[in-house]
């Protein structure tokens, strides 16, 4: 089974998709990790990358093929990105969004990285931003439509191990036979695939 975790920054989704592996004795392969190597390809740091992909669209778009072609390649996974449910398409057995509040997920992202909250907010807020704008510009994808996930997750309602469970139950109902969900994902074009 292929699984999806996305959601935006501070929203949990490495812990999650990190535990959910460890759960179900997948292979968890992170969108972080894949932009790492890119930026580590390039001779870049991930921050200075990131500044890049503004300006350079084959970043982004060698990202999302990277996923993309994992989505397709492998089974018993689980894939971690912003847009792995929408990078895997038709080949995800279940997608999972993960959110909470801005102020929760700027604290988070402040102690993780050691910065104030105010400016963890900040530069979230203009990160999402930045990512919103060129995901409809590349792809025709608004990451705000939740319509292409089974499963949404507040996880300022639940500590880490209370969001595996909600997930794990989600997962454990699933009956590949009766799935009806498995689609390509509609307006959205992969032009990266040749």
């Amino acid at each position: 089974m292929l699984i999806t975790v996305s959601g935006p920054g501070g929203s949990g989704k490495s812990t999650l998709a990190a535990d959910l592996a460890d759960r179900l004795g997948y292979d968890h392969v992170s969108g972080g990790d894949i932009f790492r190597s890119i930026a580590d390809e390039r001779g870049l740091t991930p921050l200075q990358l990131n500044r890049r992909a503004e300006e350079d669209d084959t970043i982004d778009r060698d990202l999302d093929r990277r996923l993309r072609a994992t989505a397709r390649d492998q089974d018993d996974i689980v894939l971690e990105s912003r847009l792995s449910g929408w990078m895997a398409g038709e080949y995800a057995d279940f997608r999972v969004w993960l959110d909470a509040p801005l102020d929760i997920r700027a604290e988070r992202i402040a102690d993780r990285e050691g910065k104030p909250v105010s400016q963890a907010r900040e530069e979230t807020q203009a990160r999402a931003k930045s990512e919103a704008g060129r995901y409809e510009a590349y792809y025709g994808i608004d990451i705000e439509d939740r319509s292409v996930y089974d499963l949404v997750v507040n996880t300022a309602r639940w500590g880490p191990e209370g969001v595996l469970g909600v997930v794990l139950g989600a997962t454990d109902e699933y009956v590949p036979d009766e799935d009806e969900g498995a689609f390509p994902l509609p307006g959205v074009e992969y032009d990266f695939e040749g």
